[in-house]
């Protein structure tokens, strides 16, 4: 199949349109031997991809960004018709991917280009500078809730440090995967970019493959199982994993615009974006007008032909967990505001709010990955911010209040690596800005300069100009010298006052 390379297992990846259960396409399951080639492959092209200068390298980004943007219809209709999203945020994934394809490869340089470190007093006679190289060959594993924009924040920074990228779609949707990879062989012959589609055991052969690092983006339990096959090779891992985001609405908000954009977090994608709306806290006072307005939002959503606000679940069997959840949810004293367990008709999910839900509740503690929210009132801002860190998780969050000074300080005490402030999602589409998580929520950065930096080994490089005054790098240092060092200790660093 164009753009994939090896050979295929004895049996094909069958993909059906979430939506209908039509035949989208076929793609081989790549075995071990067609993985370890396409290894070898990227490790002699990453070899000439390393050694092209940071202009040639933006050159064939920008070039690549180009025929992706011009077949922007395809791509978004191969995402859409693997994935059951609707056409229109298919294609604005595209768009998000395409603004930070375009940052990676037009800040490489000014990231990691060699730069001199100050050297410090007691080396005058030497001269120090800090560069950046590439690990070599990444090896990527993409999910398949967003298999563009995600799995793209790795590739596209992995590729302007001056990696080759091996790049291991989700089994749902490998189709746009091959797209980018016939887009990357347009602009240049050489493998820097190369794909293979396949199942579980195909990730976990491009994993101990002697990749030189892996970006994994998926659930935490696998997550787990990727790092301790990493740690067998020692190579190093980024990992983006669930997060169970919390959302906090403070007395004083906009409660309209919070409202909206808890409709748009919780149900966009039909709820299953690692980033969105899981949980909201709001100030008691505030509760109920607020429950009113999310309630009258999504009671506005159609789910009819080309205008449905959001598809079926692309994983069948993510609507056992939301029922299981909603059903715990209401076991437990919580209420639902709308919806309920009716909700649920296999991988079709109309929107559930629920409320008063407890907090060690199934909903509150685990990724949920569908169109429900937990809105639960909350008697302080800091028993918000308490509830809210009080999970595993730790990867997206969100306020809502008029005051300022007050959102930047409740973000920061938030427990998470992205924080947006009278919005969600905000930082998805702000390339300058490192993503990533703590906790459950994985570690490690993409995006950004950290995510320029997470893809590069840092080379240090210290150059002697001159002899120094005191020779001490020698196994024959003086008494004169030594003595010398004894009175610049405290000279040079027993300044500080002692704490009373």
């Amino acid at each position: 199949m164009t753009g994939l390379s090896g050979t295929k297992d004895d049996a094909d990846l069958v993909i059906l349109n979430p939506r209908d259960g039509s035949l989208v396409a076929s793609y081989p399951i790549l075995d071990q031997e067609a993985v370890t080639a396409t290894v070898s492959s990227a490790r002699q092209a990453a070899s000439w991809w390393a050694a092209q200068d940071f202009a040639a390298r933006k050159r064939l980004l920008l070039a690549w960004k180009a025929e992706i943007a011009r077949d922007a219809e395809t791509i978004a209709s191969s995402i859409a018709a693997e994935t059951g999203k609707p056409a229109g945020d298919a294609l604005l994934e595209v768009m998000l991917t395409l603004g930070h394809l375009d940052w990676a490869a037009k800040n490489a340089k000014k990231t990691l280009r060699r730069r001199r470190m100050p050297a410090g007093l007691m080396n005058y006679n030497q001269s120090a500078s800090l560069g950046y190289q590439p690990f070599g060959v990444v090896g990527v594993i993409g999910p398949w809730n967003y298999p563009l924009y995600t799995p793209m924040g790795s590739i596209s920074y992995a590729l302007a440090a001056g990696n080759a990228v091996v790049f291991k779609p989700s089994e749902l949707t490998p189709g746009v995967a091959t797209l980018l990879a016939e887009k990357w062989q347009q602009v240049c012959p050489e493998p820097v970019f190369q794909v293979v589609t396949g199942d579980r055991r195909t990730g976990d052969v491009l994993v101990r493959s002697e990749v030189d690092k892996v970006a994994f983006t998926g659930s935490t339990a696998t997550a787990k199982k990727i790092m301790a096959a990493c740690a067998e090779s020692l190579t190093p891992l980024v990992a983006e994993c669930g997060g169970k985001d919390a959302l906090i609405v403070a007395a004083d908000a906009d409660l309209q615009a919070a409202a909206d954009f808890i409709v748009f977090g919780a149900m966009g994608n039909a709820g299953q974006t690692c980033v969105g709306v899981e949980r909201v806290y709001v100030e008691a006072q505030v509760h109920r007008k607020l429950l009113e307005l999310v309630v009258a939002g999504v009671a506005k959503l159609s789910f009819e032909g080309d205008g449905a606000a959001y598809g079926p679940l692309t994983l069948g069997s993510q609507a056992e967990v939301v029922s299981a959840h909603v059903a715990d949810a209401l076991e437990r004293g919580g209420r639902a505001a709308w919806g309920g367990p009716e909700s649920i008709s296999g991988r079709r999910v109309t929107p559930i709010v629920l409320t008063d839900v407890p907090e060690e509740s199934l909903s509150i503690q685990q990724e949920t990955f569908g169109p429900t929210v937990v809105i639960n009132r909350v008697e302080s801002i800091d028993d918000a911010i308490a509830r809210a860190n009080a999970t595993a998780y730790g990867l997206g969050a969100a306020v809502f209040t008029r005051d300022k000074r007050l959102g930047l300080a409740i973000a920061e005490q938030l427990r998470a690596g992205a924080v947006t402030v009278n919005s969600v999602l905000g930082f998805a589409s702000i390339p300058a800005l490192p993503f990533g998580g703590v906790g459950g929520s994985g570690f490690g950065r993409i995006h950004g300069a950290n995510g320029l930096l997470e893809f590069s080994v840092a080379k240090s490089i210290a150059r002697q100009n001159r002899k120094a005054a005191l020779n001490l790098l020698t196994m024959d240092r003086s008494e004169r010298d030594m003595n010398l060092v004894s009175r610049l200790i405290p000279l040079l660093h027993g300044r500080g006052k002692p704490r009373n």
